[in-house]
């Protein structure tokens, strides 16, 4: 399930702009964003706009007030089917042993790296674009002057609610809707959705890097499990590491993307199961099955819906879906890994839960945020660290 209309993931991920309200050289804009769970949905072809840097909110009135009802449906209908369900009994066992806080940092790679942040805003190199996008956790002004901000490619602009829809401004020239990249020896199309996401979470390279590690180093080859995939990345690195990969979405435009990649990188012949489903309905199969898994990646949204109408709220389900991937996790795993995006708590809370699902299977939890470090116009310049994400992973030592 995913809210990638919501993030973009099986149950998914996923800003209003103003001209800054500041003379100084060093402030090109105010923005207020938090992280969208938008699920991708490319358009045709983009058109260029007026030059001007002033972003605005593009949502209609009428959608904007259908927001809260929609909101409540949803909400009541999540309760309703919470309250049909036994609460989970504490297990049996000691808990892991912890290493916290961690800080796992991503500096960026040869197609990507964080430029500059601040006043609410983030402008970012994906391979040969310089694009803007709302970033609430900048609350510092930027570092680089006004002009280097100018020079963008591209500027996403739109309603400031976690699932608000926008539109992205190309203040330069007319450009299309994807371009290819190249993350850890994955191809990938980076692409302009209507959620300001483009494909990629690259603070999440810290955990595809562990991973990758994990794949080649094991002496046998393994099988991930990643849900909630979004576009794919993940699933492709583990696969051209050597691993067997089930890939889970329940976003039909999110799996075909993810083929899209996987023959952009001439990768068609890689042991990787395409499934969009339910990410629930999936894993309770597969307990049921008595299949295993070495290596399980999740990245839940907030809210999502499956592809039957599911509801998938992060604080009612998410202890029952580690429960159940620690039920199919083999007992020779190398790891269980979950991300939050856009929550309201600690890492504390979601690295107690990871304890105490993973009684009784030893091994320690390390738990922290993700971070992206700014690394200037060059990505060389380490400057900044913008937080992104919550995390929390279970290793066996």
């Amino acid at each position: 399930m995913k809210d990638k209309g919501s993030k973009g993931k099986g149950s998914g991920k996923g800003g209003v702009g103003k001209p800054a309200g500041r003379s100084s050289a060093s402030a090109p804009l105010r923005a207020g964003a938090n992280r969208v769970a938008g699920r991708p949905a490319p358009k045709p072809r983009v058109q260029a706009e007026e030059r001007s840097f002033r972003p605005g909110n593009v949502q209609p009135a009428k959608a904007r007030a259908e927001k809260p009802r929609l909101a409540k449906n949803a909400e009541r209908s999540a309760a309703a089917e919470s309250e049909q369900r036994p609460p989970l009994p504490l297990r049996d066992g000691e808990k892991p042993g912890e290493r916290i806080p961690i800080i796992l940092e991503t500096k960026g790679s040869s197609d990507y790296h964080l430029i500059d942040s601040g006043h609410g805003l983030k402008i970012e190199q994906y391979g040969p674009y310089r694009i803007v996008r709302p970033e609430a956790q900048a609350l510092w002004p930027p570092a680089l002057p006004t002009h280097v901000w100018e020079k963008a490619d591209a500027i996403f602009t739109g309603d400031t609610d976690e699932d608000g829809i926008g539109r992205w401004r190309f203040p330069r020239e007319a450009l299309g809707e994807s371009w290819p990249m190249r993350i850890l020896d994955a191809d990938f199309y980076g692409r302009f959705t209507a959620f300001r996401h483009v494909g990629v979470f690259p603070e999440q390279l810290a955990h595809w890097s562990w991973m990758k590690e994990q794949i080649e180093t094991a002496g046998r080859p393994l099988k991930v499990l990643n849900l909630f995939g979004y576009t794919g990345v993940a699933s492709l690195i583990a696969a051209k590491a050597g691993a067997e990969v089930t890939h889970v979405d329940a976003s039909k435009k999110a799996i075909g993307w993810a083929r899209e990649n996987q023959t952009l990188g001439r990768a068609e012949s890689l042991p990787i199961r395409w499934i969009c489903e339910d990410a629930m309905k999936f894993i309770q199969r597969e307990a049921r099955r008595g299949s295993q898994y070495d290596i399980i990646l999740t990245d839940p949204p907030k809210f999502g819906r499956g592809p039957n109408g599911e509801v998938w709220q992060l604080f009612d389900h998410l202890a029952e879906m580690l429960d159940i991937c620690r039920e199919i996790l083999s007992p020779k795993a190398h790891g269980l890994v979950l991300t939050a995006y856009s929550i309201r708590a600690s890492f504390y809370s979601i690295h107690e839960l990871m304890r105490d699902t993973m009684r009784g299977r030893g091994g320690v939890v390390e738990s922290g945020e993700l971070i992206l470090r700014e690394g200037g116009l060059d990505g060389t310049t380490p400057a900044r660290a913008l937080s992104t994400s919550l995390f929390s992973r279970w290793v066996p030592k």
